[in-house]
């Protein structure tokens, strides 16, 4: 018997009966990829060369693979520059003006959970939205480069948070509206570390922020060139 008759997640039931290497139309998952074993009778004898090849996506055409190559350079030199910027004492980059929009959103969006959250959800959105969009790509299109560029970008996102964190203890970052947290203005993470009675320790977390963040971005860019060696043409060609 082959192929797949009954989904062994959901139930569905399919005839014709569907491929091996294909997913399942009513909950989404992935047959050949699914944790538990499938029926005997269909588990698939797969080769190395066929395992590997099951968890890439289709090559891509020439324009798109150096396009993503350019693009990988690009945010790797970008990551080098913000790495290299002084967060106890930052001068505010191109990248935290793309940052803002996002963090007030975050402000915004959690703001029906309570006050405690409407302050934390500006940092805490800036991270999460680069992050799941990732996850999106890795788990739904199957595209590890995607996922990659979105893991970039929060390690970027918790490189831009770092100064904000390590400006609570001795506030002179000037805020959205023009003023201080030592003037009395509205300071996140002011208030959340004060929450949790840890704002002499701001320092601390945000240059453990900072360096986590790099560590993020460069991670993700050398998973980035990983797949674009995989996917190399020459290399294509030499296997054809």
């Amino acid at each position: 018997m082959n192929g797949i008759h009954r989904c062994p997640k959901c139930g569905a039931a399919f005839s014709p009966p569907r491929e091996v290497q294909s997913e399942c139309p009513k909950c989404g998952i992935w047959f050949h990829k699914w944790n538990a074993p499938l029926p005997a009778a269909v588990t698939p004898v797969m080769t190395v060369d066929a395992m590997e090849e099951a968890e890439q996506i289709p090559p891509p055409d020439s324009l798109t693979y150096y396009g993503r190559a350019a693009a990988l350079v690009l945010v790797a030199v970008w990551g080098v520059f913000l790495a290299a910027e002084n967060y106890t004492d930052p001068d505010g980059n191109f990248m935290h003006s793309i940052l803002l929009p996002i963090h007030e959103a975050g402000h915004v969006f959690f703001r029906i959970l309570g006050e405690f959250m409407t302050i934390l959800g500006g940092s805490l959105f800036q991270v999460l939205l680069p992050f799941g969009i990732g996850v999106a790509f890795y788990v739904r299109q199957r595209d590890p480069f995607g996922a990659a560029m979105c893991l970039w970008w929060t390690g970027a996102s918790l490189v831009d948070l770092s100064p904000y964190i390590y400006d609570a203890l001795y506030p002179k970052l000037t805020l959205l509206g023009g003023h201080t947290g030592e003037s009395g203005g509205p300071h996140d993470w002011i208030y959340i570390l004060e929450k949790f009675g840890m704002i002499k320790r701001a320092q601390g977390f945000g240059t453990f922020t900072h360096h986590l963040g790099v560590l993020v971005m460069f991670g993700s860019v050398a998973w980035g060139a990983r797949w674009l060696w995989k996917m190399a043409p020459w290399r294509r060609e030499a296997r054809q």
